[in-house]
């Protein structure tokens, strides 16, 4: 079926394709990473240390915890970071985005610290004491770092 502008003055047919885009997107997100592929790991003295998921939505949204440790991202578009911020952090990117814009116009906050690739990630955090952030789960984690939710 040829899609026209005729089509689209059709609620239901706007409906379907609506669907259809939200399940594309659904799938297209979700084939690279699961939920159980992704940890969090920070760099902190509790070696016992467990974060629940809100307590790590608070760190990278910049609540309280925040002040306590010290969030990494992986850069805007990457698949890991898409599936934490849909699973974890429970928002989209593009409200992520509109919410730190809003945190940095008005000066109550700044953005975790953003980086190309989990080397990168894993650099930062191995060197900076209270870093935090999320790596696939198969990654290599040594011994001074803490899995703080799996």
């Amino acid at each position: 079926m040829k899609v026209t502008t005729n089509h689209l003055k059709n609620p239901a047919t706007v409906l379907i394709l609506l669907l259809i885009t939200m399940l594309y997107t659904t799938f297209a997100y979700s084939e690279n990473t699961t939920p159980s592929n992704i940890i969090v790991v920070a760099n902190i003295a509790d070696k016992n240390k467990v974060l629940t998921k809100q307590q790590i939505r608070h760190i990278y949204m910049g609540g309280a915890l925040s002040r306590q440790f010290k969030p990494v991202n992986l850069q805007v578009g990457n698949p890991i970071r898409v599936d934490f911020n849909t699973h974890i952090v429970g928002l989209t990117e593009s409200r992520i985005q509109a919410y730190w814009a809003q945190m940095k116009f008005t000066g109550r906050s700044k953005p975790p610290i953003e980086f190309s690739n989990i080397d990168a990630v894993m650099s930062y955090i191995l060197a900076e004491e209270n870093a935090i952030a999320y790596v696939p789960a198969d990654t290599k984690i040594p011994a001074s770092l803490t899995v703080v939710k799996k």
